[in-house]
């Protein structure tokens, strides 16, 4: 009684979210999908629903400047409380970062996995494909949930921190209590091992990359390691992914950004994290961004990441659904080089981090940077790492991710300026997370 409770509850939850036909009670009492091809259509749409949350962490970080004269009344009832890190009683109009929706998702996710052997007309591997996907998707929507609204993973504290509920059941009749962030990240690691037995595509054709793939797991690995500082471990795992996917963008010859979804960096198209709300906030770049990118055309990214306009710069390598990207080449250089020189390889960390500089600069500028990376110390280099993560992953959902786990003295010092106040973060803002409204904690069938 309690499956079919369970199963009547998922029709009605995924029916609100307009799912296919598949899913209707028909007149013969069918109320689950049955076939590969149903649940590649459940899984399909669960990816529909992906939210940008990451995206709109630029507006807490140091990537959005909100005091431009032009700013329309959409974007200061959507997104001053957040620019000005009112988190105790924000307008009722502002965007809120998503909670239930990557639940929604975790559920499809559970779903699929829980009745994986009841899965019909599909090959073996069709159905270790969906199932592994369906692990990825759950592991995936756990680690930014806990990066969203919990404290930094730190190996001393994570057993007794708060993390968020993690949810590895469709059951809908389960009270959750929040695990601890060791837990979830222990549950996220767990489900990229399980997904990476099942997952046997290893490249989807442009339209389908919002797919996860064999390489994305260690994508993510990758990037979960590099936020514990599990230094070899995210080594290890961004150099497996380069070793089958390491073609950069030429920025200096071509046309395309690292960041579309059709690029050949990307290795999963799934998040469009700067939306076009986002995204046309006006001239929302800060001029401190912009210009810690090298003058001129020395650095190819400031010329076609952004635009100049009178007042400010302006945002292009966003604000469409071209811009889809959730993992990508770029990324793994990086995080490659850092995770080099935390486990005292510096000579790979210059290595991997003058390989992406030699297509972002033009050639003079590339010869000096050459240079200047190749003598640099270890904390110079650290600070280099840290800058050009912030230049080539800006507007990504990566930067306030990044900030809270940064050293105390590495990390940049948060303030505005706004209508004659100064507003300032707290000291210990890498501890700050985001709160989570009463309405989506009611919305949200698992709290």
């Amino acid at each position: 009684m309690k499956k079919l409770t369970s199963i009547i509850l998922f029709v009605v939850f995924l029916g609100t979210t307009g799912c296919d036909n598949f899913l209707d009670i028909t007149p013969t009492g069918r109320v689950i999908p049955e076939t590969a091809k149903d649940y590649r259509e459940l899984l399909t749409r669960a990816y529909s629903m992906m939210p940008d949350s990451r995206g709109l962490t630029a507006f807490i970080a140091d990537e959005i400047d909100m005091t431009s004269n032009n700013l329309d009344s959409y974007d200061e009832a959507s997104f001053m409380d957040l620019w000005l890190w009112n988190n105790v009683n924000p307008a009722g109009t502002t965007t809120y970062f998503d909670w239930g929706t990557y639940y929604k998702m975790i559920f499809v996710a559970n779903t699929i996995i829980e009745n994986e052997k009841s899965i019909t007309n599909g090959t073996k591997a069709e159905i270790d494909q969906i199932v592994g996907e369906a692990y990825m998707m759950r592991a995936y929507n756990h680690f930014i949930l806990v990066n969203l609204y919990s404290l930094p993973y730190k190996e001393e504290t994570a057993a007794s921190n708060t993390g968020i509920p993690l949810k590895l059941n469709s059951s809908m009749d389960e009270v959750l209590k929040p695990s601890s962030v060791a837990e979830v990240y222990a549950s996220v690691l767990s489900d990229i091992d399980n997904a990476e037995k099942k997952l046997n595509v290893e490249t989807w054709e442009i339209g389908l990359n919002y797919r996860f793939n064999t390489i994305s797991a260690d994508a993510l690995r990758s990037r979960v390691y590099l936020y514990m500082g599990r230094w070899e471990d995210c080594y290890n795992a961004s150099e497996r992914v380069l070793s089958k996917k390491n073609e950069l963008v030429d920025l200096v010859s071509g046309r395309v950004l690292p960041n579309t979804y059709d690029s050949p960096e990307n290795i999963v198209a799934l998040e469009m994290n700067m939306n076009s709300n986002y995204a046309n906030v006006d001239k929302l770049v800060p001029s401190d961004l912009y210009n810690s990118y090298l003058p001129g055309t020395q650095d190819q990214r400031a010329r076609k990441y952004y635009k100049t306009e009178i007042g400010g710069y302006s945002l292009l390598k966003g604000g469409s659904s071209s811009y889809r990207c959730s993992f990508r080449v770029g990324e793994m250089y990086l995080n490659s080089a850092e995770a080099a020189l935390k486990n005292h390889h510096p000579e790979i960390a210059k290595m991997r981090l003058l390989q992406l500089l030699e297509k972002r600069y033009q050639s003079t500028a590339y010869t000096q940077a050459e240079t200047d990376i190749n003598a640099m110390d270890d904390n110079a280099l650290l600070d280099e790492i840290y800058l050009q993560r912030r230049l080539e992953l800006s507007y990504e959902g990566h930067r306030w991710f990044d900030i809270r786990r940064m050293e105390k003295n590495k990390r940049p010092i948060l303030t505005r300026e706004y209508e004659g106040q100064t507003y300032h973060i707290e000291d210990n803002y890498p501890e700050l997370t985001i709160k989570i409204p009463d309405e989506a904690r009611e919305a949200n069938p698992y709290l």
